[in-house]
């Protein structure tokens, strides 16, 4: 019992530390007491659970073993290791504990899966499709297309986004993304439009017909906020009424944001500041799609790109 005390009071000053001085969303923090429950759970069904200053490397690699033999995904399998490797760095900071057993624990390599990206002509027929037949949802069905393929912004950027954080002087929108963290990101002449015209065709109407006086954004038929799970399924309707064949998810229209921008010239740090992104490795993976694009094209259309036999 007393070494499930003093554990259990080891991950509330974990968790602690992430909420006030990490400022992590709660999202995230129930993300990583999930993890460390798992991994309690785990030491409890296999022989009883120790003191978190009493795991040794024997109790990783088995525990690692155990989530390979479960069949779990390599970013499970990733991400569950990272947060306890993160709460051990802060046991270990703090004084709490002398070693760091998750230290030196290295995952078997694998091919990273390339971002998935619609090509110019594709965004072009996603486009005339969201037209539709011209009713007010239409009209906000482009304009959430414009959006998030215009700025790069995430689904839950998006769907959180208030009239507030807009400028249409600057053309800047102030975007709050992953751990309330603040970016500015810039829209164009098309998004300018089809957010006017959403505004006035749309929004106005059924916020007055339903009496709702919200700051939100985008909103569903009857006048509500719409949910990242709405956003899905109106690309879905879109892509349905398209030429295309391919599935679609609004991530995708992030990465296609990010390689059309790398593909035309812009700057790496450029990107990264306008997707919020922490660290300038996970933009890297974009520079990964335009090379294979162009290493593609060279194949292709240069003349001395092979030797025939």
């Amino acid at each position: 019992m007393g070494a499930f005390c003093m554990s259990k009071n080891l991950e509330e000053l974990f968790l602690q530390y992430l909420k006030v001085e990490r400022q992590y969303s709660s999202d995230t923090i129930v993300a990583y007491q999930e993890d460390m429950q798992d991994f309690s759970q785990f030491l409890t069904d296999n022989g009883g659970m120790k003191k978190w200053i009493a795991i040794d490397k024997l109790d990783v690699q088995v525990y690692l073993s155990y989530l390979n033999d479960q069949h779990y995904a390599r970013n499970t399998i990733s991400r569950r290791i990272s947060s306890l490797r993160s709460f051990f760095n802060f046991l270990t900071r703090n004084e709490l504990a002398t070693k760091n057993p998750f230290e030196n624990i290295v995952l078997k390599k694998h091919q990273n899966h390339l971002p998935r990206f619609f090509y110019e002509q594709e965004m072009n027929a996603l486009f005339e499709a969201a037209k539709g037949t011209g009713k007010p949802l239409d009209i906000r069905n482009e304009a959430i297309l414009e959006l998030l393929y215009g700025t790069g912004m995430r689904v839950s950027e998006c769907t959180g986004l208030t009239l507030g954080q807009i400028d249409f002087a600057t053309h800047m929108i102030l975007v709050r993304g992953k751990g309330d963290k603040e970016r500015y990101v810039m829209f164009g002449s098309y998004a300018e439009q089809a957010l006017i015209k959403y505004f006035e065709a749309c929004r106005t109407p059924l916020m007055a017909k339903y009496n709702h006086e919200h700051q939100i954004v985008f909103i569903n038929q009857h006048g509500e906020p719409i949910t990242p799970t709405g956003v899905e399924y109106v690309l879905n309707q879109v892509i349905k009424k398209s030429s295309l064949t391919a599935d679609i998810h609004p991530h995708m229209l992030r990465h296609t944001f990010a390689t059309h921008m790398l593909n035309n010239g812009a700057d790496l740090r450029t990107v990264q500041e306008l997707l919020g992104h922490s660290s300038l490795s996970t933009t890297q993976i974009y520079t990964h799609v335009t090379t294979e694009h162009l290493q593609s094209d060279y194949q292709k259309f240069f003349p001395r790109a092979k030797k025939e036999n």
